[in-house]
C-alpha cells in the first residue's frame, strides 16, 4: 500500500506484528514489497523477500514466482489461437503482458515460434511491421502470429492499418488478467517450496533484510538494495534465439 512509505504506518504495523508475537517475515512481491521489507528489517522485524510477479523483472534471480505459470497460460491461449488463424488464414495481433520487461513476450515467442515479437526492448515501426506482412502474404504464408508486449501500439487501430494495407484478414487479442490466473506449474510449485524453505533458514540464522534469488539454478541471497540495484532485462540474450529459430 503506498501508505507503507510512512514511518508512523510502518510504526503500527512494527506494533500489530509484535502484539500477534510475530518476530519475522517472509515477503513475496515485487520492488515495493522488497523496501517494504527492508524498512522493516531495519525497525526490529526480520524480512526476507521472496520474488514474486509474473513479468520476471526482479533481476536477482533468473525466474519469479508467477512467471512459468503465467508463461504457460500464455503459451496455451496461442496455441489455441494459431489452431483458428491457420485453418481461416488470418493474420493475428497477441498483446501479452509486461511492458517494461519483455520476458514473457520473449519467452512465449520462442515456444510457439511466433513470426514476429515485438517489445520495448525490440520495437518494430508499423510501417515496417505491415511491409514485412505483406509480403509475407505475398509469398502465400498460411497465417501471421504476433507477440507484442501490451502498451506498445494502440491495437484496434494497428489492426486496422494491417487489414487495409496488407491483405491480411487481421484479428486482434488482449490476454489480459488470463495470464495470471489458474493453477500453478509443478516447476512453481517446486521452486517456490525451495526459495521458502530457503527463506526459513535464513531466519532461523538471524538474516533479514535480504531476498532470496534462483541464479543458475542454486539458491542465493543478496541485500534488498543490491538487488534492486541489478541491471534489469536479464535474459536479452534470447533474441539470438529466437532470431536462429525464426
Amino acid at each position: 500500500l503506498p501508505e507503507f512509505k510512512e514511518e508512523r504506518v510502518r510504526k503500527i504495523a512494527v506494533e500489530n506484528l509484535k502484539k500477534e508475537g510475530i518476530e519475522a517475515l517472509i515477503v513475496v512481491g515485487g520492488d515495493g514489497s522488497y523496501m517494504g521489507a527492508k524498512k522493516l528489517t531495519e525497525m526490529g522485524i526480520n524480512c526476507v523477500g521472496l520474488p514474486g510477479t509474473i513479468d520476471n523483472d526482479i533481476s536477482s534471480s533468473d525466474f519469479t514466482i508467477g512467471f512459468d505459470t503465467a508463461l504457460n497460460n500464455v503459451v496455451t491461449a496461442i496455441d489455441q489461437i494459431k489452431e483458428t488463424m491457420s485453418s481461416h488464414n488470418r493474420c493475428c495481433l497477441i498483446e501479452v503482458m509486461g511492458n517494461k520487461c519483455p520476458d514473457l513476450t520473449l519467452f512465449a515467442g520462442i515456444a510457439c515460434k511466433a513470426d514476429y515479437i515485438v517489445t520495448a526492448d525490440r520495437p518494430l515501426e508499423e510501417k515496417e511491421l505491415i511491409e514485412s506482412l505483406k509480403k509475407d502474404k505475398e509469398e502465400g504464408k498460411d497465417c501471421e502470429i504476433v507477440l507484442i508486449s501490451e502498451k506498445l501500439y494502440d491495437l484496434n487501430e494497428l489492426t486496422k492499418h494491417i487489414k487495409e494495407q496488407t491483405g491480411w484478414d487481421t484479428r486482434n487479442d488482449v490476454l489480459g488478467y488470463i495470464q495470471r490466473g489458474g493453477a500453478p506449474t509443478a516447476m512453481e510449485r517446486f521452486n517456490s517450496i525451495r526459495m521458502g524453505s530457503y527463506a526459513v533458514e535464513l531466519l532461523d540464522q538471524g538474516i533479514g533484510g535480504v531476498c532470496v534469488g534462483l541464479v543458475n539454478n542454486e539458491l542465493k541471497y543478496f541485500d534488498i538494495l543490491e538487488a534492486l540495484d541489478f541491471p534489469r532485462n536479464k535474459h536479452l540474450d534470447l533474441y539470438k534465439t529466437y532470431d536462429l529459430i525464426k
